[in-house]
């Protein structure tokens, strides 16, 4: 039976998005707070990537918390202690379809050229 080996200490905040249209095209739009959960969050000094001969390492982490049906993979988490804002990459797992523990894979959110 798996059970998560580090406490889930991390303070976050889910932010799930409303669509709205706009000329016909849907649009996400994303609340400023939202639902506040705990859970363990660890980075592993992020992802290496090498596109087009340019190497690069992208800020992503992983996420172990309790279940919650409300966690999918168009929402994104924020961080309370640095305020920094990540979105979810794959499919939130249901670890061993048990409704017990949910595992999932961020990457953070961030303006720049």
């Amino acid at each position: 039976m798996y059970k998560p080996n580090t406490p889930f200490n991390a303070a976050l905040e889910l932010l799930v998005p409303t669509y709205t249209k706009k000329q016909g095209v849907p649009v996400k739009a994303f609340p400023s707070s939202g639902v506040r959960f705990f859970g363990s969050f660890k980075t592993y000094g992020g992802t290496e990537r090498d596109v087009d001969g340019l190497y690069s390492i992208e800020d992503t982490a992983v996420i172990e918390t309790w279940f919650n049906p409300s966690i999918k993979s168009d929402c994104r988490v924020k961080v309370l202690q640095t305020g920094n804002v990540y979105e979810i990459i794959n499919e939130p797992e249901n670890v061993e379809l048990r409704n017990q523990w949910l595992k999932f894979k961020v990457r953070r959110v961030k303006g720049g050229a």
